[in-house]
Order: C-alpha cells, then sequence, then structure tokens
C-alpha cells in the first residue's frame, strides 16, 4: 500500500504523526509532498518501509532509524542519519553539517555537497558498517573522531581550484577508512592520519559501494572510477591516549 501526505503547513509533530499511522494501518511506501524544514522525519518507525520527500526536510533526518529507506528528492539539512542502525537514506542534492554522527550502520548517499564534521564519531561493529558517499566537497573536520565504517567523497562537478574536502580531514580518527577521488592536500589532514595506495581488497569495497551509490543516483559509475582513488587510514588506535593516562 502507498500512502501520500501533503506535508503543507504541518508541524513536525503531526507530521511524523500521520507517517506513523500510516506505517502502522500497514503502508509499505510513503510519499510526502511540499516538506519545508519538518524534522525528525523517518524517526520512531516501527518496522522498515520506504519514504520518498519531495521537498526538503529539516534536521535529523533518519535519526536512529532502523530499516527504512528514505530518498529526499530535492536538498537536505543537518544532522541526516543522526546515529542511525540500519536502512538507507538517498539525498538527490545537496546536505548540510553533521552528517552521520555516530552512525552505527546502514547506508547514507549525497548527491551534492556536504557541509562541516560529516562521519565523525562513525563506529562499526562485527558486519554492521556504516557507508557515508559524497559526490561533491565536504567541509572541514570530515571524519573527525571516526571509530569505523566507510567515507567516500567523490568531488564530482567541483569547481577548479576547490579542495575536495576541508582542514582537518580525519582529526582524531581512530578506525575505520576514508576514501578520496584524486589527490589529497597533505596540508588539510588531522595529524592522526597518513595517505595510503588502494590494495585490491580497497578496490573491491569500492567497486560494491561505488554501483550501489551511482545506480541510486543515475550517475555513470565508469566516469566516476576513472580517476584514481586514495585511503587514509589512522596511524594510532589511540590519538588522545596520553592525555587520559597518568605520566
Amino acid at each position: 500500500m502507498i500512502k501520500t501526505i501533503d506535508a503543507k503547513g504541518l508541524y513536525y509533530r503531526q507530521l511524523n504523526d500521520m507517517i506513523q499511522e500510516a506505517v502502522n494501518q500497514g503502508a509499505e511506501k510513503i510519499i510526502l509532498t511540499n516538506v519545508n524544514g519538518q524534522r525528525y522525519i523517518g524517526t520512531r518507525i516501527p518496522r522498515p518501509v520506504e519514504i520518498e520527500i519531495k521537498g526538503v526536510p529539516g534536521n535529523d533526518l533518519g535519526a536512529f532509524m532502523n530499516g527504512s529507506t528514505v530518498i529526499v528528492r530535492d536538498n537536505g539539512q543537518d544532522a541526516i542519519g543522526n546515529t542511525m542502525n540500519s536502512g538507507k537514506i538517498v539525498v538527490h542534492g545537496h546536505a548540510g553539517d553533521v552528517l552521520g554522527y555516530a552512525m552505527r550502520g546502514g547506508e547514507l548517499f549525497i548527491r551534492g555537497d556536504v557541509g562541516y564534521r560529516v562521519g565523525i564519531h562513525m563506529k562499526e561493529y562485527e558486519d554492521n558498517i556504516p557507508v557515508i558517499i559524497v559526490g561533491g566537497t565536504a567541509g572541514s573536520f570530515l571524519g573527525e573522531y571516526m571509530a569505523g565504517g566507510i567515507l567516500v567523497v567523490l568531488g564530482l562537478e567541483r569547481q577548479s581550484g576547490r579542495p575536495i574536502t576541508g582542514n582537518y580531514l580525519g582529526t582524531g580518527m581512530h578506525g575505520g577508512v576514508i576514501y578520496v577521488r584524486g589527490e589529497v592536500d597533505p596540508t588539510l589532514l588531522g595529524r592522526e592520519v597518513a595517505v595510503f595506495e588502494l590494495d585490491e581488497a580497497d578496490k573491491k569495497i569500492l567497486c560494491s559501494c561505488l554501483h550501489e551509490y551511482c545506480n541510486d543516483l543515475g550517475i555513470d559509475y565508469e566516469e566516476v572510477i576513472k580517476e584514481n582513488f586514495v585511503k587514509l587510514l589512522p596511524v594510532s588506535h589511540r590519538p588522545y591516549g596520553n592525555l587520559y593516562t597518568p605520566a
């Protein structure tokens, strides 16, 4: 069953109550029209469903989400995928700051550029590995304090001379991996990470992730992989250990 909800003029709590009611009534897909900044869409959903959003959702889209799929046909705002457990969020435009904060699983695909502190505190457990792929550029503090997961930045359609990420890339990172398409300016790196070439295992991971990403967003996969990738890994698993242990 497909349920369409017109979000025009609705307070965010009212909209989320209507979404939950539709799920409880058996809806498998929910189409939201005229969305304009309503927060927390995709949270407190009792079972996995598909939510298609026409408009710009507000902060904390898909926060704490468990298994649902959210497709945004426009831009997104801040804190998308906050502490997300599983599922997928696909944004066909740009997105804001602090995406995937403490993300523990699932996939977050952004077509365009993103802001600051994307992927901070990401983590993984056994086979539960979160993935964030950014099609454009990213702001400063990408992957800050990252403990696990996969972060990919493609830099597609960026202006000449514009760096693919901002400053302090990987600051405090102690787990996971960041893949960057093209070269990384070493002056942008946090001191806790270093740049390495890809091995065969990396290429296999990227192939799988990028095929899905390109398929979801209608991007030419062959064009994406024409350029080389590098990876960023932490050089210490306890970068600040000396701050919390006695001399």
